[in-house]
């Protein structure tokens, strides 16, 4: 018997008591009683990103969000800067010019931090640009960019964040960082199946937003907020009714725990992850620094194929993380820890890696990445 251990960066484990509200019965949407659930939602969204702005939800996977966040922004024509140093970067710059925007693309080798100068330069120095894209985290690589410094960096732009991996995770602060729309999902940090995500919207985002022009109808922002601000609070459209009770009890959860000590956590499991690798002997490929708490990537030796790793790790073992896209394909192994994860489950996925390496020829001191990994937890847990 092998236990399934869900080890990628989203989607992510389910805790059994978000599990179990799926099947809580149907509600009709248009009642002040499932307002009351919706309308907890949103706030709670709220305080996760840290925002008095106005947040909507949809019921779709982060990328339909994305794309509404460029609908509701833009005109035709317009120009949008985007910041990419990874696989999810290259899908704004893809999705942007998918739309017929000129597309200014700020690219950096991937796994590297962002060049804040270089992008203030290109906004200062690129006519008609509007907006300014960033991912938060670029799970493709491990990467947790500084998107304090990048709002501060394209600060006379409308500015949007993909958090898609971030939030819940990694530190977030969206009004007191100046943010303008941080756009995420459920499936990641927050515990929940996919098929919802939101966005928060600041007041300068709104004023670019009634000048847009480009086409929009089930993401149309105006419509979602008429709809929110109605005398029983809804979606325009049928909302995803069982998901958003699974995300109200783990918005809840999060928030019984406090989102410091959420945060604080997966710092925690970030170090206990790296630890573990360098204890393998292998090289890390995201920086290790306390901001990368969603996910580890592992650079793997030359003569190990990372997709025949993936594959060996899941059929032997039961413990499912995921290699890498890109340039990268076959040569990085990423280890997501965000979510309902604890240390235990790390222990488990390094204790894997060790036997799936050394079935493909790589050979670690026996233990190496546990104790390493156990090393820290000693040093850090006990009294």
């Amino acid at each position: 018997m092998k236990k399934y251990r869900l080890m990628v960066p989203g989607p992510t484990p389910t805790p059994p008591h978000v599990a179990a509200a799926a099947v809580l019965p149907l509600e009709d949407e248009r009642t002040q009683a499932y307002a009351q659930v919706f309308t907890r939602v949103l706030g709670n969204l709220g305080r996760l990103l840290v925002t008095d702005n106005d947040v909507l939800l949809f019921a779709s996977s982060m990328t339909g969000a994305f794309e509404g966040a460029l609908q509701n922004l833009l005109s035709p024509g317009d120009g949008v800067l985007v910041a990419s140093n990874g696989a999810f970067g290259e899908r704004w710059v893809a999705m942007a010019e998918a739309y017929g925007l000129k597309v200014t693309a700020i690219r950096h080798e991937w796994g590297h931090p962002w060049d804040l100068e270089r992008i203030a330069a290109a906004v200062a120095d690129t006519p008609g640009l509007r907006v300014a894209v960033g991912v938060h985290c670029e799970t493709s690589t491990g990467m947790v960019n500084d998107v304090r410094g990048f709002a501060a960096a394209t600060a006379p732009l409308v500015t949007v964040v993909d958090s898609a991996s971030g939030v819940g995770a990694c530190e977030l602060r969206t009004d007191p960082w100046g943010i303008d729309v941080v756009v995420g999902g459920c499936q990641k940090a927050l515990m929940t199946p996919p098929g919802l995500a939101f966005c928060s919207i600041s007041e300068r985002a709104w004023a670019l937003h009634r000048e847009a022009r480009l086409p929009r109808f089930y993401f149309d922002w105006t419509e979602a907020r008429n709809f929110l601000r109605a005398e029983v609070p809804r979606t325009p459209w049928t909302p995803a009714i069982s998901l958003i009770n699974q995300l109200d009890v783990a918005l809840r959860q999060i928030h019984e725990e406090g989102l410091d000590n959420v945060l604080d956590r997966h710092v925690r499991l970030g170090r206990v992850a790296r630890a573990g690798v360098r204890g393998l002997g292998l090289r890390l490929f995201s920086p290790d620094e306390d901001r990368h708490a969603a996910v580890t990537a592992v650079e793997l030796p030359a003569d190990i194929d990372g997709d025949a790793l993936v594959d060996v790790l899941v059929a032997r073992y039961g413990v499912q993380l995921t290699g890498a896209q890109g340039p990268l394909q076959g040569k990085v192994l990423r280890l997501g820890h965000c979510g309902f994860v604890d240390a235990f489950d790390v222990l488990a996925s390094l204790a894997a890696i060790e036997l799936g390496l050394a079935e493909l020829g790589y050979r670690a001191a026996p233990g190496g990445g546990v104790s390493a990994a156990m090393r820290w937890l000693h040093e850090h847990l006990l009294p």
